[in-house]
Protein backbone atom coordinates (compact mmCIF):
# COMPACT_ATOMS: atom_id res chain seq x y z
CA UNK A 1 0.00 0.00 0.00
CA UNK A 2 2.72 2.52 0.88
CA UNK A 3 4.41 1.74 -2.01
CA UNK A 4 1.01 2.31 -4.54
CA UNK A 5 0.13 5.56 -2.33
CA UNK A 6 3.71 7.01 -2.98
CA UNK A 7 3.93 6.28 -6.57
CA UNK A 8 0.53 8.11 -6.93
CA UNK A 9 1.51 11.05 -4.86
CA UNK A 10 4.68 11.31 -6.70
CA UNK A 11 3.06 10.90 -10.39
CA UNK A 12 -0.44 13.02 -9.06
CA UNK A 13 -2.81 10.76 -9.66
CA UNK A 14 -5.13 9.07 -7.08
CA UNK A 15 -5.76 5.96 -6.56
CA UNK A 16 -9.59 4.31 -5.81
CA UNK A 17 -10.37 2.68 -2.70
CA UNK A 18 -13.52 0.87 -3.24
CA UNK A 19 -15.89 -0.88 -0.19
CA UNK A 20 -16.02 -4.65 -0.71
CA UNK A 21 -19.48 -5.87 1.08
CA UNK A 22 -19.37 -9.13 -1.08
CA UNK A 23 -18.33 -11.22 -3.93
CA UNK A 24 -19.96 -9.56 -6.51
CA UNK A 25 -18.94 -6.32 -5.28
CA UNK A 26 -15.19 -7.80 -5.45
CA UNK A 27 -15.06 -9.35 -8.54
CA UNK A 28 -16.64 -6.14 -10.10
CA UNK A 29 -13.66 -3.83 -8.27
CA UNK A 30 -11.16 -6.04 -9.90
CA UNK A 31 -12.72 -6.54 -12.91
CA UNK A 32 -13.37 -2.66 -13.59
CA UNK A 33 -9.62 -1.86 -12.13
CA UNK A 34 -7.71 -4.44 -15.08
CA UNK A 35 -10.41 -3.07 -17.78
CA UNK A 36 -8.36 0.44 -17.40
CA UNK A 37 -5.02 -0.94 -15.99
CA UNK A 38 -5.48 0.70 -12.76
CA UNK A 39 -3.73 -0.30 -9.36
CA UNK A 40 -6.56 -0.38 -7.14
CA UNK A 41 -7.10 -0.44 -3.39
CA UNK A 42 -9.93 -3.55 -1.95
CA UNK A 43 -11.34 -1.90 1.27
CA UNK A 44 -13.42 -3.62 3.99
CA UNK A 45 -14.95 -1.27 6.33
CA UNK A 46 -15.68 -2.17 9.96
CA UNK A 47 -18.58 -0.19 9.48
CA UNK A 48 -20.04 -2.67 6.92
CA UNK A 49 -19.82 -5.77 9.23
CA UNK A 50 -22.96 -5.76 9.60
CA UNK A 51 -23.69 -6.69 6.30
CA UNK A 52 -21.12 -9.48 6.00
CA UNK A 53 -18.67 -11.92 7.60
CA UNK A 54 -15.58 -10.50 7.57
CA UNK A 55 -13.94 -13.78 8.41
CA UNK A 56 -15.66 -15.73 5.78
CA UNK A 57 -15.10 -12.96 2.85
CA UNK A 58 -11.05 -11.76 3.80
CA UNK A 59 -9.68 -15.41 2.36
CA UNK A 60 -11.76 -14.77 -1.10
CA UNK A 61 -10.57 -11.00 -0.76
CA UNK A 62 -6.75 -12.39 -0.46
CA UNK A 63 -6.92 -15.17 -2.91
CA UNK A 64 -8.59 -12.38 -5.19
CA UNK A 65 -6.22 -10.11 -4.84
CA UNK A 66 -2.85 -12.44 -5.64
CA UNK A 67 -4.87 -13.42 -8.93
CA UNK A 68 -5.27 -9.99 -10.39
CA UNK A 69 -3.54 -8.39 -13.11
CA UNK A 70 -2.70 -5.61 -11.41
CA UNK A 71 -1.26 -4.12 -8.30
CA UNK A 72 -3.80 -4.72 -5.73
CA UNK A 73 -3.67 -3.33 -1.72
CA UNK A 74 -6.07 -4.87 0.98
CA UNK A 75 -7.23 -2.04 3.18
CA UNK A 76 -8.96 -2.38 6.56
CA UNK A 77 -10.99 1.06 6.80
CA UNK A 78 -12.44 2.85 9.76
CA UNK A 79 -11.33 0.12 11.98
CA UNK A 80 -12.81 1.04 15.40
CA UNK A 81 -10.43 -0.49 17.76
CA UNK A 82 -6.67 -2.07 18.00
CA UNK A 83 -8.45 -5.50 18.66
CA UNK A 84 -9.99 -4.98 14.96
CA UNK A 85 -6.55 -4.50 13.65
CA UNK A 86 -5.21 -7.26 14.71
CA UNK A 87 -7.76 -9.13 13.56
CA UNK A 88 -7.36 -7.21 10.36
CA UNK A 89 -3.61 -8.31 9.84
CA UNK A 90 -4.21 -11.98 10.68
CA UNK A 91 -6.91 -12.41 8.12
CA UNK A 92 -4.73 -10.46 5.03
CA UNK A 93 -4.85 -6.52 5.37
CA UNK A 94 -1.63 -5.18 4.35
CA UNK A 95 -2.80 -1.04 5.17
CA UNK A 96 -5.05 -0.45 8.21
CA UNK A 97 -6.78 2.87 9.73
CA UNK A 98 -8.20 3.36 13.05
CA UNK A 99 -10.42 5.63 13.16
CA UNK A 100 -10.64 7.97 15.90
CA UNK A 101 -11.45 10.82 14.66
CA UNK A 102 -14.50 11.73 16.65
CA UNK A 103 -11.57 11.80 19.71
CA UNK A 104 -9.93 14.88 21.14
CA UNK A 105 -6.70 15.28 19.17
CA UNK A 106 -4.53 13.83 21.81
CA UNK A 107 -6.60 10.78 21.98
CA UNK A 108 -6.49 10.41 18.56
CA UNK A 109 -2.84 10.69 18.66
CA UNK A 110 -2.52 8.00 21.22
CA UNK A 111 -4.53 6.03 19.96
CA UNK A 112 -3.60 6.28 16.25
CA UNK A 113 0.39 5.66 17.15
CA UNK A 114 -0.61 2.26 19.14
CA UNK A 115 -2.00 0.81 15.90
CA UNK A 116 1.18 2.38 14.20
CA UNK A 117 3.53 0.34 16.84
CA UNK A 118 1.70 -2.93 16.15
CA UNK A 119 1.56 -2.47 12.59
CA UNK A 120 5.08 -2.00 12.18
CA UNK A 121 5.73 -5.27 13.93
CA UNK A 122 3.96 -6.97 11.36
CA UNK A 123 5.04 -4.92 7.98
CA UNK A 124 1.86 -3.32 7.83
CA UNK A 125 1.53 0.20 6.93
CA UNK A 126 -1.23 2.91 8.62
CA UNK A 127 -3.93 5.37 7.34
CA UNK A 128 -4.45 8.26 10.26
CA UNK A 129 -7.32 10.37 10.25
CA UNK A 130 -7.48 13.98 10.83
CA UNK A 131 -10.03 16.09 10.80
CA UNK A 132 -13.93 15.09 10.74
CA UNK A 133 -16.32 13.75 7.58
CA UNK A 134 -19.94 13.24 8.38
CA UNK A 135 -22.36 11.64 6.89
CA UNK A 136 -25.64 12.50 4.74
CA UNK A 137 -28.89 10.19 5.16
CA UNK A 138 -29.90 7.49 6.43
CA UNK A 139 -27.00 4.84 7.42
CA UNK A 140 -23.85 7.46 6.67
CA UNK A 141 -25.75 9.90 8.64
CA UNK A 142 -25.38 6.84 11.94
CA UNK A 143 -22.08 5.92 11.11
CA UNK A 144 -20.85 9.48 10.69
CA UNK A 145 -22.83 11.14 13.19
CA UNK A 146 -21.11 14.43 13.84
CA UNK A 147 -20.55 18.17 12.10
CA UNK A 148 -18.22 18.85 9.62
CA UNK A 149 -14.64 19.36 11.53
CA UNK A 150 -12.02 20.70 8.66
CA UNK A 151 -8.51 19.74 9.00
CA UNK A 152 -6.05 22.16 10.95
CA UNK A 153 -2.55 22.55 9.25
CA UNK A 154 -1.48 23.26 12.93
CA UNK A 155 -2.77 19.70 13.90
CA UNK A 156 -2.25 17.69 10.93
CA UNK A 157 1.43 19.00 11.39
CA UNK A 158 1.64 17.80 15.22
CA UNK A 159 -0.38 14.54 13.97
CA UNK A 160 2.32 13.67 11.79
CA UNK A 161 5.16 13.71 13.99
CA UNK A 162 3.78 11.91 17.09
CA UNK A 163 2.11 9.26 15.45
CA UNK A 164 3.53 8.83 12.46
CA UNK A 165 0.84 7.78 9.84
CA UNK A 166 1.78 6.70 6.17
CA UNK A 167 -1.01 8.30 4.67
CA UNK A 168 -3.46 10.90 6.60
CA UNK A 169 -7.32 11.56 5.46
CA UNK A 170 -8.15 14.87 5.76
CA UNK A 171 -11.89 16.90 5.91
CA UNK A 172 -11.78 19.58 3.20
CA UNK A 173 -16.00 19.45 2.52
CA UNK A 174 -16.37 16.33 1.07
CA UNK A 175 -19.31 13.76 3.21
CA UNK A 176 -20.32 10.00 3.13
CA UNK A 177 -23.05 9.59 1.01
CA UNK A 178 -25.10 10.85 -1.55
CA UNK A 179 -24.94 14.90 -1.89
CA UNK A 180 -28.03 17.12 -3.19
CA UNK A 181 -25.58 19.49 -4.04
CA UNK A 182 -21.94 19.79 -5.35
CA UNK A 183 -19.79 20.22 -2.75
CA UNK A 184 -17.71 23.53 -2.37
CA UNK A 185 -13.85 21.92 -1.43
CA UNK A 186 -11.51 23.97 0.42
CA UNK A 187 -8.63 23.33 -2.34
CA UNK A 188 -6.26 26.21 -0.54
CA UNK A 189 -6.26 24.11 2.97
CA UNK A 190 -5.45 21.01 0.88
CA UNK A 191 -2.67 22.75 -0.86
CA UNK A 192 -1.21 24.17 2.51
CA UNK A 193 -1.68 20.72 3.90
CA UNK A 194 0.12 19.09 0.84
CA UNK A 195 3.07 21.57 0.92
CA UNK A 196 4.05 21.13 4.75
CA UNK A 197 3.55 17.19 5.38
CA UNK A 198 5.01 15.45 2.49
CA UNK A 199 3.32 12.36 2.67
CA UNK A 200 0.32 11.22 0.73
CA UNK A 201 -2.84 12.48 1.48
CA UNK A 202 -6.71 10.64 1.44
CA UNK A 203 -10.32 11.58 0.84
CA UNK A 204 -13.13 9.96 2.59
CA UNK A 205 -16.62 10.70 0.81
CA UNK A 206 -15.29 10.43 -2.68
CA UNK A 207 -18.73 10.18 -4.46
CA UNK A 208 -20.51 12.78 -5.96
CA UNK A 209 -17.80 15.31 -7.04
CA UNK A 210 -17.18 16.76 -10.26
CA UNK A 211 -14.53 15.75 -12.89
CA UNK A 212 -12.77 18.39 -12.31
CA UNK A 213 -12.43 17.98 -8.75
CA UNK A 214 -11.31 15.16 -9.05
CA UNK A 215 -8.12 16.14 -11.18
CA UNK A 216 -7.55 19.01 -9.01
CA UNK A 217 -7.43 16.71 -5.78
CA UNK A 218 -4.99 14.26 -7.60
CA UNK A 219 -3.10 17.55 -8.38
CA UNK A 220 -2.60 18.66 -4.79
CA UNK A 221 -1.43 15.60 -3.16
CA UNK A 222 -4.18 13.13 -3.08
CA UNK A 223 -2.80 9.42 -3.63
CA UNK A 224 -5.90 7.77 -2.54
CA UNK A 225 -9.70 8.29 -2.99
CA UNK A 226 -12.74 6.05 -1.00
CA UNK A 227 -15.31 5.52 -3.12
CA UNK A 228 -18.26 3.38 -2.28
CA UNK A 229 -21.70 4.95 -2.50
CA UNK A 230 -21.34 5.38 -6.21
CA UNK A 231 -20.95 1.85 -6.13
CA UNK A 232 -24.04 1.26 -4.00
CA UNK A 233 -25.64 3.44 -6.34
CA UNK A 234 -25.24 1.72 -9.27
CA UNK A 235 -25.76 -1.79 -8.19
CA UNK A 236 -29.15 -0.17 -6.80
CA UNK A 237 -29.78 0.79 -10.09
CA UNK A 238 -29.01 -2.27 -11.60
CA UNK A 239 -31.43 -4.30 -9.44
CA UNK A 240 -34.50 -2.03 -10.06
CA UNK A 241 -33.98 -2.08 -13.92
CA UNK A 242 -34.27 -6.25 -13.93
CA UNK A 243 -37.43 -5.68 -11.76
CA UNK A 244 -39.16 -3.29 -13.43
CA UNK A 245 -38.12 -5.12 -16.63
CA UNK A 246 -39.35 -8.73 -15.62
CA UNK A 247 -43.13 -9.36 -14.32
CA UNK A 248 -41.36 -11.59 -11.49
CA UNK A 249 -37.78 -11.91 -11.87
CA UNK A 250 -36.32 -14.36 -10.00
CA UNK A 251 -33.79 -13.66 -7.37
CA UNK A 252 -30.58 -14.76 -9.26
CA UNK A 253 -32.16 -12.60 -12.48
CA UNK A 254 -32.52 -9.66 -9.78
CA UNK A 255 -28.55 -9.13 -9.14
CA UNK A 256 -27.57 -10.26 -12.48
CA UNK A 257 -26.57 -6.80 -13.71
CA UNK A 258 -24.81 -5.76 -10.39
CA UNK A 259 -21.54 -6.76 -10.99
CA UNK A 260 -21.17 -5.03 -15.14
CA UNK A 261 -22.84 -1.98 -13.19
CA UNK A 262 -20.14 -1.79 -10.32
CA UNK A 263 -17.72 -2.36 -12.81
CA UNK A 264 -18.29 0.24 -15.08
CA UNK A 265 -18.60 2.72 -12.53
CA UNK A 266 -15.32 1.45 -10.70
CA UNK A 267 -13.39 1.92 -14.66
CA UNK A 268 -15.12 5.37 -15.10
CA UNK A 269 -13.83 6.31 -11.87
CA UNK A 270 -10.62 4.89 -11.77
CA UNK A 271 -10.36 6.98 -15.43
CA UNK A 272 -11.38 9.90 -13.29
CA UNK A 273 -8.82 9.87 -10.79
CA UNK A 274 -5.68 9.23 -13.53
CA UNK A 275 -5.09 5.51 -11.99
CA UNK A 276 -5.97 4.45 -15.55
CA UNK A 277 -3.30 3.02 -17.73
CA UNK A 278 -0.66 3.49 -14.55
CA UNK A 279 -0.84 -0.54 -13.55
CA UNK A 280 2.63 -1.12 -15.35
CA UNK A 281 4.21 1.48 -13.45
CA UNK A 282 3.22 1.33 -9.96
CA UNK A 283 3.91 -2.69 -10.68
CA UNK A 284 7.64 -1.57 -10.85
CA UNK A 285 7.79 0.70 -7.73
CA UNK A 286 6.04 -1.74 -5.99
CA UNK A 287 7.12 -4.21 -3.51
CA UNK A 288 4.82 -7.31 -3.92
CA UNK A 289 3.37 -8.66 -0.54
CA UNK A 290 5.77 -11.04 1.11
CA UNK A 291 4.14 -14.06 3.50
CA UNK A 292 6.46 -16.23 5.64
CA UNK A 293 6.01 -19.87 7.04
CA UNK A 294 7.35 -20.49 9.89
CA UNK A 295 8.65 -24.43 10.16
CA UNK A 296 9.43 -26.48 12.78
CA UNK A 297 9.85 -29.55 13.09
CA UNK A 298 10.79 -31.77 16.16
CA UNK A 299 10.34 -35.09 18.04
CA UNK A 300 8.94 -35.46 21.34
CA UNK A 301 11.52 -36.28 24.56
CA UNK A 302 11.69 -39.95 25.28
CA UNK A 303 9.60 -40.81 22.09
CA UNK A 304 6.71 -38.65 23.42
CA UNK A 305 5.33 -41.78 25.68
CA UNK A 306 4.21 -39.23 28.73
CA UNK A 307 2.56 -36.50 26.47
CA UNK A 308 -1.17 -35.99 25.31
CA UNK A 309 0.06 -34.86 22.04
CA UNK A 310 -3.28 -33.17 20.96
CA UNK A 311 -3.48 -31.77 24.21
CA UNK A 312 0.08 -29.92 24.03
CA UNK A 313 -0.63 -28.87 20.15
CA UNK A 314 -3.70 -27.41 20.90
CA UNK A 315 -2.68 -25.08 23.82
CA UNK A 316 0.87 -24.40 21.09
CA UNK A 317 -2.41 -23.45 18.44
CA UNK A 318 -3.87 -20.94 21.18
CA UNK A 319 -1.09 -19.79 22.37
CA UNK A 320 0.77 -19.01 19.11
CA UNK A 321 -2.59 -17.84 17.10
CA UNK A 322 -3.20 -15.17 19.08
CA UNK A 323 -0.16 -13.33 18.95
CA UNK A 324 -0.20 -10.12 15.95
CA UNK A 325 0.95 -11.26 12.91
CA UNK A 326 0.33 -14.78 12.99
CA UNK A 327 -2.48 -15.80 10.21
CA UNK A 328 -2.71 -19.05 11.05
CA UNK A 329 -1.34 -22.05 12.90
CA UNK A 330 -1.19 -25.92 11.70
CA UNK A 331 0.32 -29.01 14.29
CA UNK A 332 0.59 -31.71 11.84
CA UNK A 333 2.05 -35.50 12.16
CA UNK A 334 4.93 -37.32 9.96
CA UNK A 335 2.78 -40.23 7.19
CA UNK A 336 5.91 -42.18 7.98
CA UNK A 337 6.55 -43.69 11.33
CA UNK A 338 10.09 -43.81 10.48
CA UNK A 339 10.82 -40.26 9.40
CA UNK A 340 13.79 -38.16 11.09
CA UNK A 341 11.36 -35.70 12.50
CA UNK A 342 7.82 -37.09 13.76
CA UNK A 343 5.91 -33.92 14.20
CA UNK A 344 5.76 -29.92 13.08
CA UNK A 345 4.62 -26.65 13.45
CA UNK A 346 3.33 -24.50 10.33
CA UNK A 347 2.77 -21.06 11.72
CA UNK A 348 2.07 -18.22 8.83
CA UNK A 349 3.54 -15.00 9.15
CA UNK A 350 2.08 -11.66 7.21
CA UNK A 351 4.95 -10.55 6.58
CA UNK A 352 8.88 -10.95 6.99
CA UNK A 353 8.62 -8.60 9.86
CA UNK A 354 6.65 -10.64 11.95
CA UNK A 355 9.89 -13.18 12.44
CA UNK A 356 11.81 -10.78 14.94
CA UNK A 357 8.38 -9.96 16.80
CA UNK A 358 7.18 -13.35 16.83
CA UNK A 359 10.62 -14.32 18.89
CA UNK A 360 10.29 -11.84 20.89
CA UNK A 361 6.43 -11.74 21.75
CA UNK A 362 6.06 -12.86 25.37
CA UNK A 363 3.50 -15.43 24.73
CA UNK A 364 5.82 -16.91 21.92
CA UNK A 365 8.59 -16.75 24.87
CA UNK A 366 6.50 -17.95 27.45
CA UNK A 367 5.09 -21.15 25.64
CA UNK A 368 8.58 -22.02 23.98
CA UNK A 369 10.60 -21.89 27.53
CA UNK A 370 8.11 -23.15 29.76
CA UNK A 371 6.08 -26.22 27.37
CA UNK A 372 7.72 -26.70 24.03
CA UNK A 373 11.56 -26.47 24.33
CA UNK A 374 11.46 -28.71 27.53
CA UNK A 375 8.99 -31.37 25.57
CA UNK A 376 10.96 -31.10 22.12
CA UNK A 377 14.89 -30.82 22.61
CA UNK A 378 15.14 -31.97 19.15
CA UNK A 379 14.10 -29.43 16.72
CA UNK A 380 14.89 -27.44 13.59
CA UNK A 381 13.40 -24.52 12.67
CA UNK A 382 13.35 -22.55 9.26
CA UNK A 383 11.51 -19.38 7.97
CA UNK A 384 10.33 -19.60 4.39
CA UNK A 385 9.28 -16.71 2.15
CA UNK A 386 6.60 -17.62 0.27
CA UNK A 387 7.04 -16.93 -3.90
CA UNK A 388 4.91 -16.25 -6.13
CA UNK A 389 5.59 -18.74 -9.05
CA UNK A 390 2.17 -18.53 -11.07
CA UNK A 391 3.51 -17.52 -13.97
CA UNK A 392 4.30 -14.82 -17.09
CA UNK A 393 0.86 -13.41 -16.51
CA UNK A 394 1.45 -12.16 -12.79
CA UNK A 395 4.42 -9.79 -13.98
CA UNK A 396 1.75 -6.99 -14.10
CA UNK A 397 1.43 -7.16 -10.16
CA UNK A 398 3.48 -6.06 -8.14
CA UNK A 399 7.32 -7.02 -8.23
CA UNK A 400 8.85 -9.64 -6.19
CA UNK A 401 12.21 -9.12 -4.11
CA UNK A 402 14.42 -12.10 -4.13
CA UNK A 403 13.31 -14.68 -2.05
CA UNK A 404 15.16 -15.53 1.48
CA UNK A 405 15.33 -17.86 4.32
CA UNK A 406 17.31 -18.64 7.30
CA UNK A 407 17.00 -21.91 9.36
CA UNK A 408 18.05 -22.41 12.43
CA UNK A 409 18.66 -25.69 15.08
CA UNK A 410 17.60 -24.74 18.39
Amino acid sequence: MSDLLRHAHCERYAIGAYDVVDTAFLEAVLDGAEGCRAPVIASLAESHFDHFDFECLMPVVVDAARRARVPVAIHLDHGHSLATVERAIRLGCNNVMVDASLSSLEDNIKATREVVRLARRCGVRVEGELGYVPGVEGEDAEKHPRAMQLTSLADAERYIAETPVDCLAISIGTVHGRLRVAPRLDFERLSALSSALHIPLVIHGGTGLSDDQYGMLAANGVAKINYFTGLADAAARSIVEEAESKDSPADTALIHGVRGAVRAEVERTCRLFGAAGRAGAASAACRRWREVEHVVVYNLRDGGQNVDWSAFAAQGVEALGAIPGVRNVLAGRALRTDAPYLLCWLIRFASPEVVASYRDHPDHVGYADKVFRPTAPDRVTIDFELVDVSGEEKKSSLSTQPPTSSGTKR
